[in-house]
């Protein structure tokens, strides 16, 4: 047996192609161009190249596309004075600061200091109530990307037993909130889960989120259970990947060899973050015309 590949880079692609599709009609009925603004704070390579892919392809699906670039040792008073602006911008729908911050800004304090409606991370508490009592609001764009595979691939997950490997704000618990709405029956594990292997072979569904290369051992897997795998880990250099290899939380090949589905780790869940924070983007747009504020 060898397990299907779920294939987010496609999905993905597929998906901005409908946000395109969405945001033509929105500018030629309403005259209305979803904007997006991330701001950068500091140099950290990996937020740079993430930065940029995010601003090529909310150009690319029609956006009104605007970053801040501030200096790693600007203040956090003119980080949340461009956040303040930022709210006030009625070009803008969407903000999201990338993360993490420099040391000396604090993370929470910038996140509490986004409008909710234009919070397209997720990540603001008043999103994360709305999340947990089932009213509608952005939500977080890695577990919304997970949601719409996992649908992609089961169609009705009613009354499937789902295991999330992960207690974070960003992954985790949005995750499993996700999938108690889709009436599944989740468990939350984490690394410190004592019987996390007998966890893993009762679960129909299982999404490794837990941030440690190679984590889920293939003899965990329920056989024909569908893997998410969102972990993201960069190997030490070798002579064959001389910027290291990257790889999941799961040992991919020991499960595909008994899962029924699976994501590759890069080319899964990775491409659907940024489609998913278009999606939100645009909701959030169309949630302003939708009350008038427009």
């Amino acid at each position: 047996m060898s397990a299907t590949l779920i294939d987010g880079k496609a999905f993905a692609e597929r998906t901005r192609e409908r946000i395109a599709r969405d945001v033509t009609r929105l500018k030629a009925e309403k005259g209305v161009v979803p904007g997006l603004a991330v701001v950068l704070v500091g140099d950290d390579p990996a937020s740079r190249v993430y930065v940029a892919s995010k601003e090529r392809q909310a150009r690319e699906a029609g956006f009104h596309s605007v970053t801040y670039r501030l200096s790693g040792d600007v203040a956090e008073a003119e980080v949340l004075k461009t956040i303040a602006d930022l709210n006030a911008d009625p070009a803008i729908h969407g903000i999201l600061v990338q993360l993490p911050l420099p040391e000396g800004i604090d993370s929470w304090k910038v996140i509490l200091a986004i409008d909710p409606d234009k919070d397209v991370d997720g990540f603001h508490p008043v999103n994360a109530g709305r999340l947990s009592i089932g009213l509608p609001g952005p939500v977080p764009c890695t577990p919304k990307g997970c949601m719409m595979l996992l649908e992609d691939t089961l169609g009705d997950i009613s009354g499937k037993s789902a295991l999330v490997i992960g207690r974070s704000t960003i992954v985790g618990k949005p995750m499993a909130m996700l999938l108690l709405a889709a009436n599944a029956t989740v468990t939350i594990a984490h690394s410190r889960t004592r019987n996390l292997a007998e966890l893993g072979r009762q679960a129909d569904i299982l999404v490794a989120a837990v941030g440690k290369p190679h984590f889920v051992q293939g003899d965990w897997i329920k056989p024909g259970a569908v893997v998410l795998d969102v972990g993201i880990n960069r190997l030490d250099p070798t002579e064959e990947y001389p910027k290291g290899r990257l790889v999941g939380d799961v040992d991919f090949e020991a499960a595909r060899a008994v899962a029924g589905a699976i994501t590759p780790v890069p080319g899964g869940i990775g491409p659907m973050t940024i489609a998913c924070l278009l999606d939100n983007t645009l909701a959030a747009c169309q949630a302003r015309l939708e009350t008038g504020s427009e």
